[in-house]
């Protein structure tokens, strides 16, 4: 008999509370895949942020509108090479639940500050000289089967339009992708012209939500931000500047603190599962305290025994965690397509992988050595007479 079906044989010697422990395991890992998964996402428009870029706002809030009279001035200072501008428009399509985001932008400039967004020179061209024009993520095109040409209704919920009605009709000029990034935000946006938005909302002409400016030197975006935020200090339209990355994290954190909610649940999860298998395995130990002095008398040494004992518990939370893992990569498929375009495609990462590994070592090795040790101290006297 050799060690590995020894220790299987340890580790199923109650099938059945082997069984529901492993569930549990596999559960909470399948939990920690999902959730790690939602974390990444959120946090990888802030990590893919460009470094050459500031965001320019109202600095009472987000929705406080800027006054397009800003542009000019922004643009005159010394560093900056182009200066965007954006709204958000908050319609939806067809149905409340077929939400995305969706922008009027000024359509070279916003092109111009973002160069990876990746479109045909047919498309670009289209774009810049349709008034009506709109470009839509390779995401909703998929989602929705959009086709070129084709008009798309947005309902609006935040700006009604003169006509007096809700709807706005834009027409779909071609699909967008960011340049080399599976998990870029233009892949899940719809995007159109600012001056046709502008010139038919109903109020606030002549604003933006906020400006998008590419910085030549980016060892100057600090020193820049600071000269933009004095040009309008004391006015009636002060301006909060910060660089992209800082943006998109205060963004994010509009909807709470993803990290800190996500490690709040894990860390939950993951103490229950501590105390399960420790529980599982202490009372393994009590009721193979025979068995254990018996391998002693055969002439195993305390630390093969020490090793067998502690090795169950690692290769416990190694089946169960990663059975999780697997099973998280297996249902995120399912969960991207009942998502849309709302979030990049979720997916658990080699980074999630590592992390869940180093956690399924870690718990495998603080439940499995007090047991561990006990086995390896065990006196085989005391064991046998206790028989």
């Amino acid at each position: 008999m050799t060690l590995g079906t020894l220790l299987l044989a340890g580790l199923f010697r109650r099938r059945g509370r082997t069984l529901l422990t492993l569930a549990s395991i596999v559960a909470a890992f399948a939990l920690f895949g999902l959730l790690d998964a939602v974390r990444i996402v959120f946090n990888a428009g802030a990590d893919n942020a460009g470094l050459n870029r500031l965001i320019v706002t109202s600095r009472l809030s987000l929705i406080q509108p800027l006054p397009l009279s800003q542009l000019p001035r922004i643009q005159a200072i010394e560093g900056v090479d182009a200066v965007a501008h954006a709204n958000w428009f908050g319609g939806v399509y067809q149905d409340r639940r077929n939400f995305f985001p969706n922008l009027a932008v000024s359509p070279a400039e916003w092109l111009a500050v973002h160069p990876e967004i990746r479109l045909t020179p047919a498309t670009r061209e289209k774009f810049l000289n349709e008034r009506t024009a709109a470009l839509a993520g390779v995401d909703l095109v998929d989602r929705f089967n959009w086709q070129s040409g084709q008009k798309i209704p947005l309902e609006g919920t935040i700006f009604p339009n003169k006509s007096g009605s809700n709807t706005w009709t834009f027409d779909l000029v071609g699909a967008m992708r960011g340049d080399g990034d599976t998990r870029s935000n233009f892949d899940g946006q719809l995007l159109f012209r600012y001056d046709y938005f502008d010139e038919g909302r109903l109020r606030d002409h002549g604003t933006v939500g906020w400006y998008v400016v590419r910085v030549h030197d980016p060892a100057r975006s600090n020193a820049i931000a600071q000269q933009i935020d004095a040009l309008f200090k004391n006015s009636d339209a002060e301006t909060k500047t910060q660089s992209e990355k800082e943006f998109n994290l205060a963004f994010v954190k509009q909807f709470g603190d993803v990290g800190m909610i996500v490690s709040a649940i894990m860390a939950a999860v993951f103490f229950t599962v501590l105390l399960l298998t420790a529980n599982t395995l202490s009372q393994a130990m009590r009721e193979r305290i025979p068995e254990l002095a018996v391998l002693k008398t055969l002439g195993f040494s305390n630390g093969t025994v020490c090793g067998l004992v502690l090795g169950e518990s690692v290769l416990l939370l190694l089946l169960g965690g990663l059975g999780g893992l697997v099973a998280a990569t297996l249902l995120l498929p399912a969960l991207n397509g009942k998502l849309g375009a709302q979030l990049p495609p979720l997916s658990v990462t080699p980074g999630s992988w590592a992390l869940g590994l180093a956690i399924m070592l870690g718990i495998g090795l603080l439940v499995g050595l007090p047991p561990a040790l006990r086995a390896m101290r065990l006196r085989i006297v005391d064991a046998l007479a206790d028989r």
